[in-house]
């Protein structure tokens, strides 16, 4: 949920701030397309840099995950920590934005990158069950989930509606994280990506934080 409301809130925020989708590809594979039609080779080879980047990101996320070794936390720790210095390069520089071409390829071009360490961190801990920047996916596994439970209500499995559950939740943390990136970057401008940076750092410590916080309780009632 944090993830996906995160890549929601940086989609949202980075297109008010550079007019770019930041989270996916297919968009920005179809307009490579229409760019390399038209002849207009200079906003193709800027596509094809944000296309390579959100490929950089993902093999490097996987690349790191799969070198550190996936039972190991700080294989998850250290693509987090990127995204986390990315993002607040984007907080941090953005104000002095001036709208230039090179400006706005660099600058989409690091937060495509950063969604693509992101969306394979996710995809490699789930199985390649959950997509975090992106739901198109997530629609489609919908539907069909739904269908399963309509055509045959009777045996609709225990796993069939939790895989529901979860597809609506990841749907909706990512609106969520979309009109609320949106009203902050329309309230504090760039300084809106010290957010998801910080929701970066509390996904980063979640179970650190769950963990004690269930000590703290179960001390709690063990002295009441």
């Amino acid at each position: 949920m944090l993830l996906c409301m995160n890549a929601g809130f940086i989609n949202a925020a980075g297109f008010f701030a550079f007019a770019v989708l930041t989270t996916n590809v297919t968009g920005h594979a179809a307009l490579l397309a229409v760019n390399i039609a038209s002849g207009h080779f200079r906003a193709a080879r800027m596509v094809t840099l944000w296309l390579l980047l959100f490929l950089a990101g993902a093999f490097t996320s996987s690349f790191i995950i799969t070198k550190v070794g996936r039972e190991r936390s700080s294989a998850y720790t250290i693509p987090i920590l990127v995204i986390i210095v990315i993002v607040l390069f984007v907080a941090v520089f953005g104000p002095s934005y001036n709208n230039t071409l090179p400006e706005t390829e660099y600058f989409a071009g690091s937060l495509l990158f950063a969604m693509g360490m992101q969306n394979a961190l996710v995809s490699m801990i789930s199985g390649s069950v959950v997509r975090t920047t992106h739901l198109t996916g997530m629609f489609t596994d919908l539907g069909i989930d739904l269908s399963s439970v309509a055509t045959a209500p009777n045996h609709a499995t225990h796993i069939v509606k939790n895989r529901i559950i979860l597809r609506l939740t990841i749907i909706v943390s990512f609106l969520s994280g979309g009109v609320f990136g949106g009203i902050m970057f329309s309230k504090l401008s760039f300084h809106a990506f010290f957010l998801p940076a910080f929701i970066c750092f509390v996904a980063l410590f979640y179970d650190y934080f769950r963990v004690n916080l269930m000590r703290m309780l179960q001390y709690k009632k063990h002295n009441e």
